[in-house]
């Protein structure tokens, strides 16, 4: 079956102006002109627009969606899995988020009581999963499975206050690293204050503090491009400052 911009677009959902402009940026072409200068799309078309759809759905971006389907590669069957598992992955997390409003609401009418680590269980089991999907793989080899399970318990049995100072300090911790990185001296005070905060951060995560361990994640900031762009911004160089202001800071309490 064939359609023209305005059918196709009542088809899917979007307007003619969207359809027109994928066909300005190359997304999404027409299978032919008809003689009227009518675009016209075919079931190929209405394929790709499903696929451009589902990933605009998952906030890909318009270049990032034309690489991707233009990729000789591309198999839309594992596309279609793979939308699937994150648009699972971001049902359970607002399914996450609407059982913790509903129990809000009940124990604000008086049917129920909460704690405070239940008001917040939604929230730390989302940070929990984000962290697993962006750095579970490289964190699990390098500090063990149990180790892991730990810290991410540890979070989950956070109290109210617990949870917004070690939120708050993570926030601090930053800023501070900014201000620290112009010193240019990772033996500073104030850079040497930084890698003091740094290990109460963790110690909010980690079952237990260990000199080594925490230089050893330094590194990592420094080796992972994810880690490093996230303390970089701070500034340029920032995660390799903040390593050396860890190393330091360690070599001086006598841990590593």
């Amino acid at each position: 079956m064939e359609y023209t911009v305005m059918k196709l677009g009542r088809l899917a959902g979007v307007s003619a102006r969207t359809l027109r402009y994928y066909d300005e940026i190359g997304l999404l072409k027409p299978v032919r002109v008809s003689t009227s200068g009518y675009r016209v799309y075919g079931q190929a078309e209405v394929d790709r627009l499903q696929q451009i759809l589902f990933y605009r759905e998952l906030d890909v971006g318009l270049d990032e969606i034309g690489k991707l389907l233009s990729d000789p590669q591309y198999d839309a069957v594992e596309a279609l899995k793979a939308h699937r598992r994150k648009l699972c992955e971001n049902r359970d997390r607002l399914g996450r988020l609407i059982g913790n409003i509903d129990k809000t609401i009940a124990m604000k009418e008086g049917g129920i009581t909460m704690t405070d680590a239940e008001r917040f269980e939604g929230f730390k089991q989302n940070l929990i999963d984000e962290n697993e999907k962006q750095y579970g793989k490289e964190v699990r080899e390098k500090y063990g499975n149990e180790r892991v399970d730990k810290s991410n318990e540890k979070l989950k049995g956070m109290s109210e206050a617990q949870y917004a100072a070690a939120q708050q300090l993570g926030d601090d911790l930053i800023n501070t690293l900014g201000r620290a990185l112009k010193s240019g001296d990772p033996s500073g005070k104030l850079a040497q204050e930084t890698a003091d905060m740094h290990r109460r951060w963790l110690s909010y995560y980690w079952d237990a503090y260990s000199g080594e361990a925490h230089l050893g994640l330094a590194q990592m900031y420094v080796d992972d491009e994810r880690f490093r762009a996230y303390y970089n911004k701070a500034g340029s160089g920032a995660a390799v400052f903040l390593r050396d202001a860890v190393k330091i800071y360690t070599e001086k309490r006598g841990e590593y």
